[in-house]
């Protein structure tokens, strides 16, 4: 390990000024030191004094106490402060360096505290340790203190476990305590005694990845494994040059640790091959005195040394440097953490193994994207959005790597494809597929925190297609492992991509040049083109540009493929470029490249379409003329809106299309809804009233009569059902219910049954009813006497002669002569009914009356 001195924060003085706490953010923002003097001194990430501030007494009357140590929160905007006079103070100092700083906590306490740590996993309990023997957390929420455990022996030293669930506490007697806090595998909190060294106050005291390490005024270095089973010890009893050990410090890899002597510190460094710590460095600084204090950044790049008499030094920490191709420089500051820096923009990305394995080779690709490889893990990291993953592999150096996308990397190994996305440490997905070209796989990531992308299920969006073999596509979800759909041609396809903005479409290519689009919804395909040179979706939206021949194709509403618009180009199609409100088609015209600029408007909408910006949408259409291709995107929008109950976007797109009649009664909704929210407040489009509305729009009428009971709002539901002249559903409610109007509802029927010349439903009604004479009356007034006969064969009664024969005078009339003669028979007229079987050709009825009348 290379130790270079880099600068100096704080002068030392002539005398003693001991530097008592040095803590550095997690966030590697900001530095905070204090010492004898109590004043809190804050530096940035390149050591440069930004502020300070005095720290307060417990007892404004007594001002002689010492800051034992200060402890920054995990989310790095506070700052804990332990003090000899029974107290701790905490700092909120705000993400600014100009945020006022006030204190938010403080936790007295009837002996003098210690020490101090924040476990990591904890942001709202700090723990500190008593001259009295205990241990307490301070919780931030109540401003209360517990006690975790009691001790006889002063607590000495106090620092917290890298699983940010534990911690270690040294006493004055010699003995190390273990404290886990409850978790999922720790179902409550344990207290462990896992060393005890009498001889030895362990001053320094640190534990880390890979073990712990103590070491005090008998000139021992001890370790143990993070289990508890000791390790090596190093003894430096014999050398005169090596006095007390004060302090101690795991860098955040937790594979090397600082200790701090007369003088000089020890660098000491765990080799996991042999599984054994070794003395790696040690450096003397002559006039240094005693290092009473350290910390490190959390990248591990820098160390901090504090000294007896107020010197404050930064020292420049790695294994080894190296540059990738003139572009990059590697610093290794573990085995497994490499900070790795762009020498053109000097931004810096910590590459470091979560579980501790040497990163053995980096590889930078696009000058964006990176790859290292462990001996079983691998690492990927995205240098612009700064997201890092690492997921168990063995690598055999024959993986071939694809970065189209740039939310996720594509791995190629073996026939297998897997696919990582940036940020999380497993693997996304897996397909066995043999075609690694990334024209035929495509991937759509959407994530919740994208605050402008709204998912359809309102989740999160995570789509691939792919092929399973030549002429067949697989669609899959990510999310919850399952087949979308699976698209079966009759031809090898070429080119393969989803839409950018759902993942619900997808436009292939075959060899013969057809270009098809499939709805995965829907589970149907059309094609586009018969011959297609270049198809692309327009960035971001899900607007599909296509050359076929010398003519540039571009869907603005992809919902409507035969809108499309046509422009005449010269050339090729090279690139699609979107940027600063533009998005133009590049083309190659041999000579020169020409720029074909598209409607920004049109492809806007596709976007405020998917992430629900319905108003914004209704902005943009409204400044472009009608068109076909701008008709489509309003019928459009119509049928999200009405989906989403975005009524009053809804009314205004069908007043638009000319629907004024859907339109007028979206108004009227509107209108209810904002009275019933002036009313009670809230959300109108929540009441009851405007839900039967809607259901009513949508045909759903048994939907809107179960709405309007359950509300006990049976005249409305009446009232609906005669609004739509459903008279028949509007009686058997109110049949069912008992209401006092049945047979006011019934008369009202019938007499509008008649207004409208529907003789034959008023007959069947009073047929129903029992009233045979009228409705036989019905049925003749209506012209339908092969009704009335069938009602007077059906029901046996004492019809009048001359209500017999209108209905036999209209049978006849009707060219029905065999049922004439039936009903001629009925009446014992032989004559008549022989004669109306002959004129109606019934000579076998006709026969079976001769006989009978014989």
């Amino acid at each position: 390990m290379q130790l270079r001195y880099l600068k100096n924060l704080h002068s030392p003085v002539d005398g003693m000024s001991k530097v008592t706490s040095i803590s550095w953010s997690n966030n590697a923002a900001r530095l905070a030191t204090v010492g004898a003097d109590k004043i809190v001194q804050l530096f940035d990430e390149h050591g440069e004094k930004q502020d300070r501030f005095s720290t307060k007494p417990a007892d404004k009357a007594a001002r002689t106490y010492i800051v034992r140590t200060v402890e920054f929160s995990p989310d790095s905007t506070k700052l804990a402060v332990a003090q000899s006079d029974n107290i701790v103070f905490v700092y909120k100092l705000g993400n600014d360096w100009k945020d006022k700083k006030s204190i938010c906590n403080k936790f007295a306490q009837t002996s003098s505290v210690t020490c101090l740590c924040w476990p990591s996993a904890h942001p709202n309990e700090l723990v500190f340790g008593l001259a009295e023997g205990k241990v307490k957390v301070g919780q931030l929420k109540s401003n209360k203190a517990a006690t975790l455990y009691q001790t006889e022996s002063f607590v000495v030293t106090i620092c917290a476990g890298p699983d940010g669930n534990s911690l270690l506490t040294g006493h004055l007697d010699g003995s190390i305590y273990r404290f886990c806090f409850e978790t999922e595998s720790m179902p409550r909190p344990t207290t462990t005694k896992i060393a005890c060294v009498p001889a030895c106050v362990p001053y320094a005291l640190a534990w880390g990845y890979a073990g712990i390490v103590a070491a005090g005024n008998d000139r021992a270095v001890r370790f143990w494994d993070p289990e508890g089973r000791e390790g090596r010890t190093f003894d430096y009893a014999s050398d005169p040059k090596i006095k007390e050990f004060s302090c101690a410090a795991f860098n955040p890899s937790g594979e090397s640790v600082v200790l701090g002597n007369f003088n000089r510190f020890l660098v000491y460094a765990w080799h996991p091959q042999n599984h054994e710590w070794s003395e790696v460095v040690q450096r003397e600084v002559p006039n240094l005195y005693t290092v009473t204090a350290l910390s490190w950044r959390a990248d591990g790049s820098r160390l901090i040394v504090g000294s007896l008499c107020g010197g404050i030094d930064m020292f420049d920490v790695c294994i080894r440097r190296s540059r990738y191709r003139g572009t990059h420089e590697f610093t290794y500051v573990s085995l497994s953490q490499v900070i790795v820096k762009s020498l053109a923009t000097g931004a810096r990305i910590v590459l470091k193994s979560n579980v501790g394995f040497e990163i053995m080779k980096i590889n930078i690709f696009q000058e964006r994207f990176l790859v290292a490889t462990t001996p079983k893990s691998l690492l990927l990291g995205d240098l612009q959005t700064c997201r890092l993953s690492e997921i168990p592999w063995h690598s055999t150096g024959t993986e071939k790597y694809f970065f189209d996308n740039p939310t996720v990397c594509m791995i190629f190994k073996a026939g297998e494809l897997s696919l990582v996305e940036y940020g999380c440490n497993e693997v996304l997905a897996c397909a066995r597929t043999e075609h690694m070209s990334p024209h035929l796989i495509s991937v759509r990531i959407a994530g919740s925190e994208d605050s402008e992308f709204v998912a359809p299920n309102g989740g999160e969006l995570k789509v691939i297609a792919y092929l399973l073999d030549l002429m067949t596509v697989r669609i899959c979800d990510l999310v919850s492992n399952q087949t979308l759909a699976t698209v079966s041609h009759d031809t090898r396809i070429d080119w393969l991509e989803l839409n950018p903005n759902g993942g619900n479409r997808l436009i292939f290519r075959d060899k013969r040049r057809q270009l098809y689009l499939y709805d995965v919804d829907q589970q149907s395909r059309v094609t586009l083109l018969n011959f297609c040179n270049y198809v692309q979706w327009v960035p971001d939206s899900d607007v599909v540009v296509a050359q076929n021949r010398n003519q540039l194709c571009v869907w603005y509403s992809i919902n409507a493929p035969d809108r499309v618009t046509l422009h005449e180009i010269k050339g090729d199609i090279e690139d699609i470029e979107r940027s600063n409100g533009r998005t133009c088609v590049i083309v190659d015209e041999g000579v020169n490249m020409v720029e074909y600029e598209l409607d920004e408007g049109l492809i806007s909408f596709g976007s405020c379409l998917e992430r629900q910006q319905y108003a914004k949408a209704v902005d943009l259409l409204e400044e472009l003329p009608l068109t076909p291709e701008t008709e489509a995107m309003w019928r459009t929008l119509a049928d999200t809106s009405m989906e989403h109950f975005n009524l009053p976007v809804a009314e205004r797109c069908f007043a638009v299309l000319g629907d004024i009649s859907k339109s007028r009664y979206l108004h009227k909704v509107n209108r209810l809804v904002q009275d019933h929210a002036a009313e009670v407040g809230g959300d109108g489009f929540a009441y009851y009233m405007a839900q039967a509305k809607m259901s009513m729009l949508s045909k759903q009428f048994g939907r809107a009569e179960a709405i309007l009971l359950d509300h006990n709002e049976l005249d409305e539901a009446l009232a609906m059902y005669q609004g739509l002249h459903k008279y028949e559903e509007c009686i058997r409610l109110a049949e069912s219910k008992n209401h006092a109007k049945v047979v006011h509802l019934k008369n009202f029927y019938c007499q509008w049954l008649l207004s409208t010349q529907q003789e034959e439903k008023a007959g069947e009604l009073q047929e129903q009813e029992g009233n045979y004479v009228q409705a036989i009356e019905l049925y003749l007034r209506g012209g339908m006497a092969s009704k009335a006969a069938s009602v007077v064969q059906r029901n046996h009664g004492n019809y009048s002669p001359e209500l017999l024969q209108k209905i036999v005078g209209g049978l006849q009339a009707s060219g029905l002569y065999d049922r004439a003669g039936e009903l001629y028979s009925r009446m014992g007229l032989v004559a008549p009914a022989m004669d109306a079987f002959r004129k109606g050709h019934a000579y076998r009825q006709a026969i079976e009356l001769a006989k009978q009348a014989q």
